[in-house]
């Protein structure tokens, strides 16, 4: 009882240094994303989910985001902005091209050595000026053992099925510790598509009628499954999951229009506000994922897009909408396949 109260006073008291306080706090603190996921600081134990029809660049937020999680913040002097953590990408359409995080990620080595270190880089364009393609001088012009040391720590994962991704999600906590214990943290866990083994399970669930391992076969099931096996994940792990989803059917007017056409009919008020929180699209996964997000965006195709740089050249444009949190802004952005597929945002 004695040794219970003395701990009891030593834990009012306080026992750590204020340095040993900061690094606790800091270690956890919410961080941002590049644009066009700046709008909401994230933190430990979000799931974001991110909706749209496909093609709408899932994917390439993905790798834009996944990016500013394996870049480190500053290395040899030059400033890159990035957390130096390990993404986890848990490819459930088999789609991933690598290639393409690949070009991304010297595209924006490139882009800090430009920034921050201009009279080496003036250097080098002179001593690469003689090169015959914009391939070779890219290849001179950032540096190799920061490339490598970033994708060391992007870890990807193929699951064809259900059955792999749980066997998966049950392996990557040992896998985690294995990238800890050579000093490499865990930053965000990326899913694309969560609902692309929907339809396999849901029929694997009509076929099992008859049979004993009927439950075993559930879609609801194997989705609680899933989320119960993040969930320790999380518990165990300082990290933020971002998954992304197919949009199957969306309604004609997005969150905001149908919020202003509710809120001015007065004899609907009753009804107003049940249907503002629905999303504007079909939602088909099932209910423990949806209550295991905390944050939802939806992104949707916009007119093509002419840049003055390419001259009369159509990119592809988006637009995309916080619904959870919801907010008023809507930001848009382009798809730039000649700068290395990179994303960048529109100024409207």
């Amino acid at each position: 009882m004695g040794e219970g109260a003395s701990e009891a006073r030593g834990w009012i008291r306080g026992d750590e240094t204020a340095k040993q306080m900061l690094s606790r706090v800091l270690k956890d603190r919410a961080f941002l994303l590049l644009p066009p996921l700046h709008r909401v600081p994230l933190r430990a134990g979000n799931v974001v989910e991110v909706t749209g029809a496909s093609p709408a660049a899932k994917t390439q937020i993905l790798i834009q985001a996944a990016i500013s999680c394996i870049l480190p913040k500053t290395w040899n002097g030059i400033h890159y902005g990035g957390l130096g953590k390990l993404v986890l990408f848990l490819d459930l359409d088999c789609r991933f091209d690598v290639l393409r995080l690949s070009q991304m990620l010297k595209h924006r080595l490139l882009q800090a050595n430009r920034l921050g270190n201009g009279a080496w880089w003036q250097l080098e364009e002179s001593n690469v000026r003689n090169c015959r393609s914009a391939h070779e001088k890219s290849n001179t012009a950032f540096d190799e053992e920061l490339y490598v040391s970033c994708m060391r720590r992007f870890l990807y994962v193929r699951c064809y099925d259900s059955l792999e991704l749980l066997s998966c999600l049950k392996t990557l906590h040992y896998r985690i510790r294995q990238q800890e214990s050579c000093g490499s943290q865990v930053g965000v866990l990326m899913i694309d598509s969560i609902g692309a083994f929907h339809w396999t399970d849901r029929l694997s669930s009509s076929l099992a009628m008859g049979s004993h391992n009927r439950k075993s076969l559930s879609l609801t099931n194997v989705v609680e499954t899933i989320v119960l096996e993040i969930k320790k994940l999380l518990q165990a792990h300082s990290l933020v999951v971002i998954a992304t989803k197919a949009l199957i059917y969306e309604e004609k007017y997005p969150t905001n229009e149908n919020n202003r056409k509710f809120s001015s009919n007065d004899e609907l008020s009753g009804n107003a506000a049940i249907k503002a929180q629905q999303p504007p699209f079909r939602e088909f996964m099932p209910s423990s994922w949806q209550a295991f997000v905390t944050h939802k965006i939806i992104i949707r195709k916009s007119a093509d897009h002419h840049s003055s740089q390419t001259g009369q050249e159509s990119l592809s444009a988006y637009s995309l909408e916080w619904l959870q949190p919801q907010l008023s802004s809507i930001d848009q952005f382009i798809v730039d396949d000649v700068s290395k597929n990179l994303s960048q945002p529109l100024q409207v």
